[in-house]
């Protein structure tokens, strides 16, 4: 009898030895490699935002991931959407409207002092956090990552600058980096090629907890500055240019035009006079491919270590960004392109190569690492785990993304709407299922009366007061608002 159970004993271990491995990997809390990618817009091979893209590792990542084609960020410039991102508040809970330096996140409001940034909460249950590049708007300058690699900056000028400056205009106000053309002589002398090294580097190395490692690459933020042999990828005479239309903004109320206002940076009808609209589609798309080099550095990196069965993947752009629609080349609007970004989310247990078209936020991201790494819910969130999704690309999905810019200005996206509340009250509505493009407002259009109704009642249901730590572009709404 003790011998049949010894046999018995022996071959239940034996049987669950053949799954040991599994049982202990998936008790292992899981890593995380976050990978964020300043003012990238959707770019990219995987989700065919323009014909020229070269994006081959970020397409590899989709490949094994769930590629998110919904997504849009919180605010549409880098200061408020990554404070959004880090804090896990809405701009209008949080009173983050404008830039804000890293150091005055918690100073912002009351809401925000009492907001756990995501790296600190991560380290209270037990992750070493290590960074490089921008993360925060400043990189790290508030010191909240166990580890931080520096590097945020936007790399070697030249002396002079090539094509533009807005001091060079006597009609321009404000100031910008925006310039294009090949500088410097050396991927070595870019700060993303140290950004990526870092990567890897922590990448080789071993570690005795698990690890939450971020990496914000700085291209394709202006200046469009890379060395040459990534303009060579992207012949000037193959480029194809967005779709633009003269009189878009007829039929957007005045308050959309003042908002959306950026009298800094280029516009369409400057770049068509003097013949550069291709020369900065290329020079974008060149600073895209070669960004796109150095993610996969990062990425091969984890493929040889001893983490790639154990760490999630998730890839991110701070917002999008206008390429000559609608008659500027920026970010800083409510408008679709200004906010829809890239999103990537790969996880070793769940499934592969899915593309999910429900509208998600930068927002979603807090409570969605807490959910896949098994850590408790904070509950001051604003945003929803998106674990549920990664499970079922097509899973119900009742939630809304919304965008925010200056107290009272929002952008709700669904599936197919694009829906705009200024703070006067007046509306924007875009089908994107017909207008992709947002060419034919379709506010006052009697039909979508119930469109309208059902999308306002998704507003903010308060607007916290406008940060004064807030700093907002030089328009004259703004100049007049603040």
């Amino acid at each position: 009898m003790i011998k049949t159970k010894y046999i018995a004993i022996v071959l239940l271990v034996a049987v669950m030895g053949t799954f040991l491995p599994c049982a202990l990997h998936a008790a292992e809390p899981p890593n995380v490699l976050f990978i964020a990618i300043d003012d990238l817009n959707d770019w990219i091979g995987c989700l065919g935002g323009h014909p020229n893209a070269v994006t081959p590792n970020i397409d590899r990542l989709a490949r094994r991931g769930v590629l998110f084609s919904n997504a849009h960020s919180q605010a549409p410039i880098c200061g408020p959407s990554r404070a959004s991102l880090f804090t896990g508040l809405l701009p209008s809970t949080s009173g983050i409207y404008g830039q804000i330096s890293d150091k005055q996140i918690p100073l912002a409001s009351p809401i925000a002092a009492r907001a756990r940034l995501l790296p600190d909460y991560f380290e209270d249950y037990g992750y070493k956090t290590l960074a490089c590049g921008k993360l925060f708007h400043n990189g790290d300058r508030a010191g909240v990552f166990d580890d931080y690699g520096g590097q945020a900056s936007f790399g070697p000028k030249p002396k002079k600058r090539f094509k533009y400056d807005p001091a060079w205009f006597p009609d321009k106000m404000g100031s910008t980096q925006t310039d294009w053309g090949a500088f410097p002589e050396t991927d070595a002398e870019m700060p993303d090629d140290k950004i990526a090294a870092y990567g890897v580097e922590k990448l080789k190395q071993q570690h005795d907890k698990p690890f939450f490692l971020a990496v914000g690459f700085m291209r394709p933020h202006v200046p469009w500055y890379v060395p040459q042999k990534w303009f060579d990828m992207h012949p000037v005479e193959n480029i194809k240019l967005p779709p633009y239309i003269a009189n878009d903004l007829d039929d957007v109320p005045e308050i959309s035009r003042q908002v959306n206002d950026l009298p800094a940076m280029p516009t369409t009808e400057w770049a068509i006079e003097e013949n550069e609209w291709k020369n900065i589609v290329q020079s974008y798309l060149a600073c895209t491919t070669f960004v796109d080099a150095q993610v996969g550095k990062v990425l091969d990196a984890l493929r040889q270590s001893p983490y790639r069965d154990n760490t999630i993947v998730i890839l991110w752009s701070d917002h999008g960004y206008h390429l000559g629609e609608k008659n500027r080349f920026a970010k800083q609007a409510l408008w679709d392109r200004a906010n829809r970004m890239p999103l990537i989310i790969a996880t070793p247990d769940r499934r592969h190569g899915a593309i999910c078209s429900k509208p998600v936020g930068l927002i979603d991201l807090y409570p969605s690492l807490l959910d896949l790494c098994a850590l408790p819910a904070n509950t001051v969130n604003d945003g929803r785990s998106l674990a549920p999704l990664l499970a079922n690309p097509n899973a119900t999905w009742d939630a809304v993304t919304i965008t925010t810019y200056g107290p009272g200005n929002h952008a709700i996206q669904t599936e197919r709407y694009r829906f705009y509340q200024y703070e006067d009250g007046s509306l924007e509505l875009y089908d994107h299922a017909e207008d992709p493009n947002e060419w034919k407002n379709l506010a006052l259009d009697p039909s979508m009366k119930d469109v309208l109704d059902t999308l306002r009642s998704k507003l903010p249901k308060s607007n916290a007061e406008s940060s004064k730590y807030n700093k907002y572009p030089a328009n004259r709404y703004f100049q007049k608002r603040f």
